[in-house]
């Protein structure tokens, strides 16, 4: 029948039709993303994975299906998140479209931007995900402020510290309601020039 339903050959009436099932890249998507909103309250060791089976409306059956452990699922949901933050800041350069890209990347998975950036930096066994990504970012940052700033000092300071000022300027746009992504961007790039500058500032003579 043309709305789903069948009758059956004995003519006892219509019964439902078989529900369809989730092909198997959807139903992963969706466990990732209820996952993420789930790590993302309260980090991993709070998070069971009956909170998880409760946030996807699955049974823990379908969950083991995709996942081995509470940790093969966390480091899944952690790499989803790199591999999108990736793709819209890319991880070969900055220039400027980048803070405008890490806001936009920030808006469209902000479960996914705290997790990754406020618990998973904190948790020992996960630290690898933050470091890999900080690494990449302050190399970035040296290649374009060593030439800028005289003393290779400061350049590494200013270098390691940029990428920590930008994260965390927009973790607190997020959590201040994500006002104007414009004024966002340029009051983020006055607070990164704010670090470049005193980078800059010439050493005052001890006494």
């Amino acid at each position: 029948m043309a709305d789903g339903r069948q009758v059956d050959e004995r003519g006892a009436g219509e019964v439902s039709a078989p529900a369809r099932r989730m092909r198997r890249a959807d139903r992963r998507e969706q466990l990732l993303a209820a996952a993420t909103r789930a790590f993302a309250r309260t980090g991993f060791a709070a998070t069971s994975l009956d909170d998880v089976v409760a946030e996807a409306g699955v049974s823990r059956v379908i969950l083991y299906r995709h996942f081995e452990s509470k940790a093969d699922m966390y480091r899944a949901v952690l790499e989803r998140v790199c591999g999108r933050l990736e793709e819209a800041v890319g991880s070969g350069d900055y220039d400027e479209g980048t803070i405008p890209d890490l806001l936009r990347a920030a808006r469209a998975d902000p479960d996914g931007f705290r997790l990754l950036f406020r618990y998973a930096a904190g948790e020992p066994e996960f630290r690898e995900f933050t470091s890999r990504l900080g690494g990449a970012a302050t190399e970035i940052a040296h290649r374009h402020l060593a030439e800028s700033i005289p003393d290779a000092r400061w350049a590494a300071w200013a270098s390691h510290l940029v990428p920590t000022v930008a994260i965390e300027a927009v973790i607190a746009w997020l959590d201040a309601g994500q006002p104007g992504d414009e004024a966002a961007a340029e009051r983020i790039g006055q607070a990164i020039q704010g670090v470049i500058d005193a980078a800059r500032l010439p050493d005052t003579p001890e006494r």
